[in-house]
């Protein structure tokens, strides 16, 4: 028998560490191969960490509540003789955030001295850099030659953080770097602090229940308010003709259900529709950064998923114009299910470039949904409601009972103007009361 490290492995694009929130099995519990061992949190997502070995756990290297950076061993192994780590353990994460595997006895073309001096020059070259200013008039204050990620930087401005108070933080990064659980214990603790000067009878008078936010419902609301911040929202609204799809679905669903085992929900209808939409008005897929707009390739769409704890998560269907319907109908279930039951992976979250929010599961006509950043619009869905309507014939108007449901579409005024905002929004409207009545989805 022999001991093999276990390393935290890649938990998707721009990921760099992770918080351990529960160690799933004990030192000397038997381990097999793909076994949860672990259960992390980063800033996308909560996850479980399978285990790369089968063999006994000899010993955790982390505990719980500790960041961990990615790469970094987590726990040692007992396994047989023969069992070849190096095959199985993660490298550098590729560009689709799913690990290399190494495969032993073949020459690697790599000055491998080389390449570690490189390394460690620009190791200390990033060490030694200047940090960009925590606030815009502390670019020349004495604590800002302390190195504090993009994320730390980022809460400390919309906390309102000094860069003296930002030095005072203990940290308990690599380097003793401050990472973003350090500040958020250290917000704790200053509010704690200014709590007691309030009176007591205008704060608590046995009638009301302080709740504190959990870690997920901390994150919503920054990025939230920063949305806010950043993007200059503007909200178009229109009355969508709903009939031909409602009726084809009603004719629909229970055949699928018969032959799936599963439903078909309206939510890949009305993807599909803003798809061929994106396809037609390429630029709402885009993102902006600084004075630049970067046009998106590929066609990522997020759709906002109603937690059982009353959370939001938003998982993406990559490349969503690759499905046909009903793909993007086995995808969505799939996605929505893994979300409910916290099986999402870090890769699930990331990269969308267009998000839509059905608000008409609960019941809701209409909405203005908030955009998710980096991207520059939002769609949301509302309740279908039977409406006494107009009806256009050859023969002349009739009034009649139709299926109607609002549409918004929030965009950001910066690079969308109303012309583009207003007609990517007739376009939905339009794919989905041409839908295809006679279509199959089986």
């Amino acid at each position: 028998m022999k001991i093999v490290e276990m390393v935290m492995p890649p938990m998707g694009e721009s990921i760099m560490e992770c918080t351990v929130l529960h160690l799933l099995a004990k030192a000397g519990d038997k381990v097999s191969i793909d076994d949860s061992i672990l259960e992390v949190a980063t800033d996308k997502v909560d996850t479980e960490v399978p285990c790369p070995f089968s063999g006994v756990l000899a010993e955790w290297l982390v505990k719980e509540s500790e960041v961990v950076p990615i790469g970094s061993p987590v726990a040692r192994i007992e396994v047989e003789d023969n069992v070849n780590a190096e095959a199985v353990q993660p490298n550098n994460p590729p560009a689709n955030g799913q690990p290399d595997i190494k495969i032993n006895n073949v020459p690697e073309a790599i000055d491998v001295e080389a390449t570690a001096a490189l390394l460690e020059k620009d190791y200390e070259e990033a060490l030694s850099k200047k940090a960009e200013p925590v606030l815009e008039y502390a670019a020349n204050s004495p604590e800002s030659n302390i190195f504090y990620s993009p994320l730390v930087l980022s809460i400390a401005r919309q906390e309102h953080i000094s860069p003296t108070e930002l030095a005072t933080i203990p940290g308990t990064g690599a380097e003793n770097r401050v990472t973003k659980n350090d500040i958020f214990s250290f917000l704790d603790n200053r509010n704690k602090q200014v709590e007691p000067a309030l009176p007591v009878a205008t704060s608590l008078n046995g009638s009301n229940e302080i709740i504190e936010m959990d870690r997920m419902r901390k994150m919503i609301s920054q990025r939230m308010i920063e949305s806010r911040r950043i993007s200059a929202h503007v909200t178009s609204f229109i009355e969508t003709d709903m009939t031909p799809v409602v009726q084809w679905r009603e004719h629909t669903k229970a055949e699928y259900r018969k032959k799936t085992g599963d439903s078909i929900t309206f939510t890949p209808i009305l993807i599909e529709a803003v798809v061929k939409a994106i396809k037609d008005y390429p630029m709402i897929n885009i993102s902006v950064d600084g004075d630049k707009i970067i046009k998106k390739k590929d066609i990522n769409i997020g759709m906002a998923v109603a937690l059982p704890d009353g959370n939001l998560i938003v998982p993406v269907i990559h490349r969503a114009d690759q499905y046909d319907l009903p793909g993007l109908a086995r995808k969505v279930n799939d996605l929505a299910k893994r979300a409910r039951e916290n099986k999402l992976k870090a890769d699930d979250l990331a990269g969308g470039t267009y998000t839509v929010s059905n608000i008409g599961a609960f019941a809701n006509l209409m909405g203005t949904p908030i955009i998710v950043q980096p991207q520059v619009a939002i769609m949301a869905f509302g309740a279908i409601k039977k409406k006494p309507a107009v009806i256009e014939t050859p023969q002349g108007d009739l009034l009649g009972i139709r299926s109607l449901m609002f549409i918004s579409h929030s965009y950001d005024h910066r690079v969308v103007d109303g012309s583009l905002g207003g007609l990517f929004l007739k376009r939905v409207n339009d794919y989905l009361e041409n839908f295809d009545t006679h279509r199959t989805i089986l």
